[in-house]
């Protein structure tokens, strides 16, 4: 990761245990990296509206869950990325777990009844978020944390080829397109980790909102937010599927997807 950069500004030092590659307050006095911090945008405007929506369909309450814990995701690596701290980065760190552990729970309960709980993985879940969290508070080490999401990650993307191949593959779409974005922005993250001294002296060159593309962090967070949003939508369209009711997905102002869930037809 980058080093600290020489600005000084309104949060002080960093106490994070990591940093990334934009450079510290270059553009604002009061946000240390500001494209990464403005764009959570992404993890937190589309999943207010979809929670809206999901709460006037009358939909289960898990999935309104999995939008407000994508909402506090994008929220708390706001709060990081802006200052830099220690607090704030758990305040990232630990909601991306737990958002996981959410979907995880949507994804797997796909075919099960209305009304029904799964109480053995609703238990195991919360004692993997229980015990990721007490480990890395106290070895605070972020590569444990990102072996722990990680498989989450891979937990999620294997039941989601699953129901695109064998059970739903009208849906491949959507499940490929949501897996797609997702590793593109895995992608530009290892390449912002690896190059990052190639970048800030790319940056030196180029006009600041030219340089402002190389962000590949803050494209990270684009493309990353985008692709849980399409997971939750791919995860919901299957369930009202299986629910018999109609979901169908539309394109606000022709480019934003949302899912519309009609109920099912009065026989």
């Amino acid at each position: 990761m980058a080093p600290a950069a020489d600005r000084q500004g309104y949060w002080g030092p960093p106490t994070s245990t990591l940093e990334w590659c934009e450079e510290n307050y270059a553009v604002s006095h009061y946000i240390a990296e500001f494209w990464n911090t403005v764009s959570n945008l992404i993890f937190i405007l589309p999943p207010v509206y979809g929670a809206i929506q999901t709460y006037k369909d009358g939909l289960e309450k898990r999935y309104l869950a999995a939008y407000l814990c994508l909402t506090a995701v994008g929220l708390g690596s706001w709060c990081f990325h802006m200052t830099l701290k220690y607090e704030m980065q758990l305040l990232d760190e630990l909601p991306m777990i737990y958002s996981c552990c959410v979907f995880v729970y949507c994804l797997y309960e796909c075919f099960k009844y209305k009304n029904t709980v799964n109480y053995p993985l609703l238990f195991l879940l919360i004692t993997y978020s229980f015990v990721v969290s007490i480990v890395y508070l106290n070895l605070k080490e972020p590569v444990f944390h990102q072996i722990m999401y990680g498989t989450l990650v891979s937990i999620i993307v294997l039941r989601s080829v699953y129901i695109v191949l064998w059970v739903y593959p009208w849906l491949r779409g959507l499940g490929y397109t949501s897996l797609t974005v997702f590793l593109m922005g895995f992608f530009l993250w290892n390449v912002d980790n690896i190059f990052c001294d190639k970048l800030r002296a790319l940056r030196e060159k180029m006009p600041p909102v030219v340089g402002a593309v190389t962000q590949f962090h803050a494209w990270w967070h684009i493309l990353t937010g985008l692709g849980s949003y399409l997971h939750i939508l791919l995860s919901l369209y299957t369930r009202t599927l299986f629910l018999k009711h109609r979901p169908k997905v539309k394109f606000v102002f022709g480019i934003w997807p949302v899912l519309l869930v009609e109920p099912p037809k009065k026989l």
